[in-house]
């Protein structure tokens, strides 16, 4: 099988253990790019609450010093006890999911949090994170060489994935989909089997949209399982029946499984001025303020549809509108280079680790932090539905900046480790 983690240990070097100091050289893409982000963040946070009755934009800069000092002390932690910790750290988190649904603070129509001390902390972001740790170690121990193996990895995302959409959070529940395709990928899953993971969820929205398709669409299905998946005649069987099964259950699960808000935003999207006062209206809004922001930007906290607060939730999941209207097309092009160049740097990471579930959990958090910078851009610039997922680093969350600030320590600690001595 052909995958991420044979090309690594392909490209394996001799040697003893390469562990190096924290502080000594400093990975600059690893740890500048984050950094500049969450200065960035905190004058567009601020930007947004000019006109507010409230200004707490700089606890976005505590919250990310907290983080910063917790990353330090992972990146120094050797990574061998991530076994004795996954478990505990991956069943906590389901508890505090279950907790959510009896003492959780319910906010913008959905019970997503939980008040401690008087803070308000996601289970979800830090249910993501300890999922990641715990899919590395079952993949590094128990690989998937028969679809039969795919029943661990997919059941241990399945739980968190269920409790966090019954929130209901289905952004959130997006990227733990999004991180078990990648990290199967990587630890060697076949091309062929992964889309026939992704098939069902295509059925869907083929019946949704366009039912004739199905006449292509599981045949095509059906054939790809009976070239590359073994018990040929059971897995067509299979495979076709949960097709259709799909297919069959779509409109009741698009009248029943979701919420009538989240149906509206994965249909308005398409063309939001057919409620331009409704659910349309966050999309037209950061579309505006993203366009008038031209080539250069008005300059930063100068924007005046930020100003005047056009843009409901700007300064969380809509702070890329006010990145776009006061830094302009060039400012918001330098920001998704950053993030490119930042994934770029995290594959590189992963290549160099020296195990197996080191690497995985590096895939793991770029899968997680780039599918919700793509997510998230596409659905402020109109190209995607509003899904509520943050722009790591850069939209206001003190759960989200803690966990992100806590994945980039553990991947300092894969490159104190690494190989391979890094070059940036």
């Amino acid at each position: 099988m052909a995958s991420g983690l044979s090309a690594r240990r392909g490209s394996s070097v001799r040697g003893g253990r390469r562990s190096r100091p924290l502080f000594g050289e400093t990975d600059l893409l690893l740890w500048g790019i984050p950094l500049v982000l969450t200065l960035l963040a905190g004058i567009l946070i601020a930007s947004t609450q000019r006109q507010a009755d409230y200004a707490d934009w700089y606890q976005h800069w505590l919250t990310a010093g907290v983080g910063i000092v917790i990353a330090l002390v992972v990146a120094r932690l050797p990574l061998e006890r991530l076994n004795q910790v996954q478990w505990p750290l991956y069943g906590a988190t389901i508890l505090s999911l279950v907790a959510v649904r009896f003492v959780g603070t319910s906010a913008l129509g959905a019970q997503r949090w939980i008040s401690i001390g008087g803070f308000h902390v996601q289970p979800s972001e830090f249910a993501k994170l300890a999922a990641i740790l715990l899919l590395a170690g079952v993949l590094s121990r128990f690989p998937v060489e028969r679809p039969v193996d795919l029943v661990r990895p997919i059941g241990l995302i399945a739980l968190p994935w269920a409790l966090v959409f019954i929130q209901p959070d289905l952004g959130t529940s997006l990227v733990f989909g999004a991180v078990l395709l990648v990290m199967l990928f990587w630890a060697g899953l076949p091309l062929p089997w992964l889309v026939l993971l992704l098939s069902p969820l295509v059925a869907a929205i083929v019946a949704g949209v366009q039912p004739l398709l199905l006449i292509l669409w599981i045949p095509l299905m059906g054939w790809l399982a009976w070239r590359s998946l073994p018990w040929k005649r059971i897995a067509l069987a299979v495979v076709l029946a949960v097709q259709g099964l799909f297919a069959l259950i779509t409109p009741y699960l698009w009248m029943h499984g979701l919420k009538e808000y989240q149906r509206d935003r994965l249909v308005l999207f398409l063309d939001p001025s057919k409620d331009p006062l409704g659910g349309g209206y966050h999309l037209l809004q950061s579309k505006v303020g993203i366009g008038s922001g031209g080539l250069l930007g008005t300059g930063l906290m100068h924007g005046h549809l930020t100003l005047l607060r056009f843009i409901p939730e700007q300064h969380t999941d809509f702070i890329f509108s006010a990145l776009g209207e006061e830094t302009g097309f060039i400012g918001s092009s330098l920001v998704v280079l950053a993030y490119a160049l930042l994934c770029w740097r995290l594959i590189q990471i992963a290549n160099q680790a020296r195990t197996d579930v080191e690497s995985l959990v590096v895939v793991g958090i770029g899968a997680m932090l780039m599918f919700q910078v793509v997510v998230n851009i596409c659905m402020t610039i109109g190209l995607g539905p509003v899904t509520g997922i943050p722009l790591p680093w850069v939209s206001y969350g003190r759960s989200a900046m803690l966990v992100n600030y806590v994945s980039l320590g553990l991947c300092a600690a894969v490159v104190r480790r690494s190989r391979v001595p890094r070059r940036w």
